[in-house]
Parts: C-alpha cells; structure tokens; sequence
C-alpha cells in the first residue's frame, strides 16, 4: 500500500527505497578488495545494481547475503584486448542495458624506481592497469550514458597524481595522467549530462600501505625509496589524532561525488590525504 487509507495517522512506509541507487546500475572495477570492495558494499548498501571486475577471485562472504541479487561479479584480466568493452557488455546484458555509474579503481603500485632504473615490464603494466584500463572503461560506458543524457564516472588516482614525491615514476605517471583524463572527458561530455571527478587518497590502511609504512620490501629500489621514505615517513604515519585513512572513508568520498548532491562538481581532483596534498 503506497498510501496511508487514515490520514489523520502516522504514515509509515513497509519499505524504504533509497534514491541514490534505487533502480541505478554501477560498475566498480578493483572490486575484490581494498577501495573497491568498500565502495561495492557502500553502493550496495544504497540499493544501486553493481557489476564487479577484478582480475582476482571475490569473496561473496563479504557482501550481504541480501545484496548477492544486486551484485554481478565478473572475473579477468582488463588489460587483455577487448576485456573492458567485454566487462561493460556483461554488465549491462546483466541488469537492463543500462550503465549508470562507473567507479575506476582497480590498480597497481610500481617499485618506487626512478627514471634511470625502471624496466620495460614494469613502466607497462603500470600503464596499463593504472591510465590504459580506466581510459578504455570510460570509452566503453560513454555511449549508454550518452544515450540517456546522464552519467556518473569516478576515477581513483592518487596523491602521487600531484607529487613527484610519492612514488616511483611509473606510478606517479600513470595518476597524473588519469587525472588529466578525468579532467578531459569532464569538460567534453559536461553538456551530455555526464560527470567524471577523481579522488585523490593519500595512506590508505591495506597491505601496501602496511608495507610502505613499514618501510620495507625485497622488491623495491632502495635508492629511489630512500628519497621518498622521509615524505612516507611524515605524511603516512598514524597517530591517535590522525589515524591512517580507511577504505570506507575513501568509498564515502566517492558516494558523495555520485550524489545529485555533487550534481555541480565536474572535473575535480579531490584529497582524501589528511592534508597530504597540501605540502
């Protein structure tokens, strides 16, 4: 019953839709964990249909059992030739041929390395999966956001997108690009109805972050890192008054920005660093 038949009674609906996502589709790549994770459970947890890519297993363990019917996982590579167009056909084939909101998460870290050590391997797949795949997944999504004049795309960079003393080269690149990408397809598509910001987290308690923390790894380049720990060191350190930034704080950032009450923000940058950014 969607009206109360006694009005002079206290009306109290059986069932209470959220307008954030009620009938709204997502696509959260980096879904298995860490920010992607959070932001697949928050987005849930709004009512919005989420189709999850993650080139690792997901653990359904981690959702809701209520939320398995509004989530789609799809396992792969998005590196791979044709897996971000192939990743958004099954999502849409999955819940109506519509795509509402695309969250680019999914990333990796480099070594710290410098421009006078780092290999090939490395500057490519860094490339790849942190600019290549966000830039492919937007190319993907744009023409059903297009199609309805209304659209919503959040990019994870990071501080590194704008420090040179964060990571290595390779890392640090492939963020500042991914934030001029952001601002690119902002300014483009902001007459179709389409937004697309980028947060920008600083510490983020994982398990890199616990590593870089730590200060160590058999795989880094110790020289670059030497350069780089004083910052980690300053910045990244936890405290009772600053404790380190969780993955649902960063997630609640990015629900924000893909509220109507964001409606207005196109083209951003936006901290998540604890005032990282602003040294």
């Amino acid at each position: 019953m969607l009206y109360n038949t006694a009005p002079d009674a206290l009306f109290v609906p059986q069932t209470a839709v959220d307008p954030l996502g009620f009938g709204k589709v997502a696509i959260v790549t980096g879904c298995a964990s860490g920010i992607g994770l959070a932001v697949a459970q928050l987005l849930l947890a709004h009512q919005f249909q989420v189709c999850g890519l993650d080139v690792a297993e997901f653990d359904y363990a981690l959702l809701r059992e209520a939320d398995h019917g509004r989530f789609h996982f799809t396992r792969g590579d998005l590196t791979k030739p044709g897996a971000c167009e192939d990743g958004v056909r099954v999502c849409a084939a999955a819940f109506g041929s519509r795509v509402d909101v695309l969250v680019n998460v999914a990333g990796v870290m480099d070594n710290f390395s410098s421009a006078d050590g780092v290999s090939d391997e490395l500057w490519d797949k860094v490339m790849a999966v942190n600019l290549t795949v966000p830039v492919k997944m937007m190319r993907s999504v744009l023409p059903f956001m297009k199609a309805k004049k209304d659209g919503v795309i959040v990019n994870v960079a990071s501080t590194a997108g704008t420090s040179g003393a964060v990571a290595g080269i390779a890392y640090t690149s492939s963020k500042h690009g991914l934030i001029g990408a952001t601002k690119n397809v902002a300014w483009r598509f902001r007459n179709d109805g389409i937004r697309c910001n980028a947060v920008l987290p600083g510490a983020v308690a994982s398990d890199i972050g616990k590593t870089i923390i730590a200060g160590r790894s058999q795989l880094w380049d110790s020289d670059a890192f030497a350069q780089i720990e004083p910052v980690h060191a300053l910045q990244a350190q936890p405290s009772a008054a600053a404790p380190t930034i969780t993955a649902l704080e960063v997630a609640k950032t990015i629900t924000f920005l893909v509220s109507d009450q964001a409606r207005t923000i196109n083209g951003v940058s936006l901290p998540v660093d604890k005032a990282w950014g602003a040294v």
